[in-house]
């Protein structure tokens, strides 16, 4: 009942150009379709009287993202132009994303029906009892599909730390993007987590996301990954993995490392020169894509907002592959 809603296409199509402008509002997209004959004719309007209103829109990005549409037409992008080619290297990385929300606390609800049992008290266990080890989420997540992997993980905002280049930590509110991307910056596979959630809990979902989509050689992952589960699930998909290893507290480790370093250069560390690929594809998806103007708030518009930048994102480097192609 009632009136019929707005075309749907051409609303997700303005929402493209909002982020290929990278425009910062809604209403900054309006008023620049409203100037633009060409922009606004391209999205499907003929007319300025055609275009809906700023609460249309909104509507229909709540649409789009309960339906995730940014991220089947993303899937359906890489499955056209890129499923029966062979990629040689699968950069695989997660960056920070900040929003305005307040971080959400989880309760003992949520603790309990996450599978994770609440923490035992400090201390030996009492005579007759036997300290049982809880199995970690990477431990589950070799029994699970990808769609339970992706149920496991958090979504909710809270707060993220790191340690920056320097060695200073740095906080934020909101979430962790992590990314798979491929040979000239095409991004292949994003999940969007909560951002105190570590970059290994996320590597068996992407691999998996990712082999679904392209076949690679190479997994290309800095320390952070350093972890068995991850290195034998990339060999159980043909993958060769590259993984800088992690010394942790290990002192003796690390400057035997760093000596080895500055000595010779191994094959591996040629190959994972090309890891950076993702950091480019980060820098462009902040600077040039909206990755920076988070105006919206829930997991679910967040990941809508940031896949309708990747989309594109991968487009642009999609047509600069085929203008200038791999000698």
């Amino acid at each position: 009942r009632g009136r019929p809603p707005k075309e749907r296409a051409a609303v997700a199509r303005a929402f493209v150009a909002k982020a290929v402008y990278n425009m910062p509002t809604t209403r900054a997209l309006l008023d620049r379709l409203a100037s633009d004959k060409r922009l606004r004719r391209i999205c499907g309007w003929e007319q300025k009287g055609d275009i809906p209103s700023e609460s249309t829109f909104s509507r229909a990005f709540a649409e789009f993202s309960e339906s995730q549409l940014p991220v089947c037409v993303h899937q359906a992008v890489i499955r056209a132009n890129l499923s029966e080619d062979i990629v040689g290297h699968i950069s695989r990385d997660a960056t920070e994303i900040e929003s305005r929300e307040k971080p959400q606390k989880a309760t003992k609800a949520e603790t309990e029906s996450d599978g994770r049992k609440p923490k035992r008290k400090l201390g030996r266990p009492k005579k007759g009892e036997e300290s049982v080890k809880e199995p970690t989420r990477l431990e589950r997540q070799r029994t699970m599909t990808l769609e339970e992997m992706l149920k496991d993980l958090p979504h909710h905002c809270d707060v993220g730390t790191k340690k920056n280049s320097k060695g200073f930590k740095e906080t934020w509110i909101g979430y962790k993007f992590h990314l798979d991307s491929a040979d000239r910056q095409i991004p292949i596979s994003c999940i969007l987590t909560s951002a105190s959630t570590h970059e290994s809990q996320v590597a068996l979902p992407l691999a998996a996301m990712t082999s679904q989509r392209v076949t690679n050689l190479y997994d290309l992952m800095d320390a952070a990954y350093d972890a068995p589960i991850i290195r034998e699930c990339s060999k159980s998909l043909g993958h060769v993995p590259i993984i800088d290893i992690n010394p942790r507290r290990n002192t003796k480790l690390k400057e035997e490392l760093r000596a080895e370093a500055r000595h010779f250069e191994r094959p591996e560390d040629r190959r994972y020169k090309e890891r950076t690929s993702v950091e480019r594809v980060y820098g462009r998806l902040k600077d040039e894509f909206g990755g920076r103007m988070i105006r919206v708030r829930g997991h679910a518009k967040v990941m809508a907002h940031l896949m309708f930048g990747i989309l594109a994102l991968t487009a642009d480097q999609l047509m600069r592959l085929v203008t200038s192609p791999l000698t």
